[in-house]
């Protein structure tokens, strides 16, 4: 079994995870870390939030730490958020930090709604970890006794890379569909290989995806198209059938292609591998993206961010030789740094890249200087404002960007020679 690694716990979120359970252990309680939390820490990882799993029931949570301090999260379910604890030495960082999520042991009821428990019932730790979607994510950690406890074989499935789901994966997979989604988000964030029982009864079932919300398809869509290896996990949506109820277009990916612009970006945002996607898959990219945006739920910025990558990015490949007027409205775009990374994965060896690249990060005064003529100055020297307005102000503008104007006097002279 790996080593649960004691540095895990120096950060601030885990030193209110430790404090919470100390106190439920203090009221004579059994507590400890639970879930994803000691999944992460297995494997070297930092956790990014620590939950705690007691033999506390919720209303004695509440009592341990006082209504004022805590929030009923899903009491019904068993989960309740303690508040940070405040002090005058911790205030700044207290106010930073979440409600840590403290759930009670419990056995799950039925899923009639193929999301939520019908019922539960308090249990203990060996029945909680068994109604956990997968393996490694029924792990708890005991930290007073610096031990790991594993019901279900989920150390062993770290070890080996393998994700397997806790008992059943039919049962699993019926009581929540958007496991199988999981589950592939899992294997692709994580790099595991999804045990072939776990594989199969998602090839079987993959058609019940479909009765998923569009908002948790997009949240786990997120993660998966924000890994490293996400053209291995796009590829597993397809070989699952995911694919057909999720993003039926990945059928005709050019994987190779793709493959090789995602290794060209580091730190991929959403959005740029989104783009990327979009950009090798045959037909009409806007058209796609406005079906997944209605599908998955996007925001409007989401979408706003990947239509200006769709439209602007092949420009930027190839704008080495392109008038400073017609790159920098580009480069002004609020999405131009979304449009730059996406044409860096399309074109990384590109001159024009390197060019965009350079001037977005260079002197904001020089990338957007502030123009010679607005129209009030039009309107100052005796011009009636008028629709001509827009096409002297452009054609001023776009002269001053290329350096044919170089002052204020010969902005406005020529404003006025233009006059009509």
């Amino acid at each position: 079994m790996p080593e649960f690694p004691t540095e895990t716990l120096n950060s601030p979120e885990a030193a209110e995870a430790v404090r919470i359970i100390t106190a439920l252990k203090d009221a004579g309680f059994v507590a400890v870390l639970a879930g994803g939390c000691v999944r992460d820490a297995l494997l070297g990882r930092k956790p990014k939030d620590f939950d705690v799993a007691t033999d506390a029931t919720p209303e004695s949570v509440r009592e341990v730490f006082g209504k004022r301090n805590t929030l009923a999260f899903g009491e019904s379910f068993g989960v309740i958020g303690v508040l940070p604890q405040r002090s005058a030495a911790s205030s700044e960082t207290s106010g930073k930090l979440m409600p840590t999520e403290v759930a009670t042991f419990r056995a799950d009821g039925n899923y009639s709604d193929g999301r939520r428990p019908d019922s539960v019932t308090y249990g203990d730790a060996e029945a909680d970890a068994m109604r956990r979607d997968f393996t490694i994510n029924g792990m708890f950690y005991d930290l007073f006794e610096s031990k790991v406890i594993d019901y279900v074989g989920g150390s062993e499935d770290l070890e080996n890379g393998r994700l397997r789901t806790t008992g059943k994966a039919v049962q699993r997979f019926d009581e929540d569909k958007l496991r199988m989604l999981r589950a592939v988000r899992f294997a692709t964030t994580l790099g595991f290989a999804i045990e072939y029982k776990t594989f199969a009864a998602i090839q079987n079932h993959a058609s019940d995806i479909s009765v998923v919300s569009g908002e948790r398809i997009g949240a786990e869509m997120r993660r998966v198209m924000t890994a490293p290896a996400v053209d291995v996990g796009l590829e597993t949506l397809v070989d699952t059938g995911l694919a057909l109820q999720i993003w039926p277009g990945l059928q005709t990916m050019n994987w190779t292609a793709f493959s090789k612009a995602t290794e060209a970006t580091k730190h991929r945002s959403f959005e740029v591998t989104m783009a990327i996607a979009l950009f090798h898959l045959p037909g009409d990219t806007l058209h796609s993206l406005r079906l997944i945006f209605d599908d998955w739920k996007l925001s409007v910025a989401e979408r706003r961010s990947i239509e200006a990558a769709l439209t602007h990015a092949e420009t930027i490949t190839q704008c080495d030789g392109l008038a400073w007027s017609r790159l920098q409205p580009i480069l002004i775009d609020d999405d131009a740094e979304t449009i730059v990374a996406t044409a860096r994965a399309l074109a990384p060896k590109s001159r024009g890249v390197a060019r965009a690249a350079r001037a977005l990060s260079g002197d904001p005064n020089e990338l957007n200087p502030a123009p010679f003529v607005t129209g009030a100055d039009l309107i100052a020297n005796g011009m009636r404002p008028g629709p001509e307005f827009k096409s002297i102000l452009q054609s001023i503008r776009e002269d001053q960007l290329d350096g044919k104007l170089t002052s204020r006097e010969d902005a406005l002279q020529r404003a006025l020679q233009d006059k009509p």
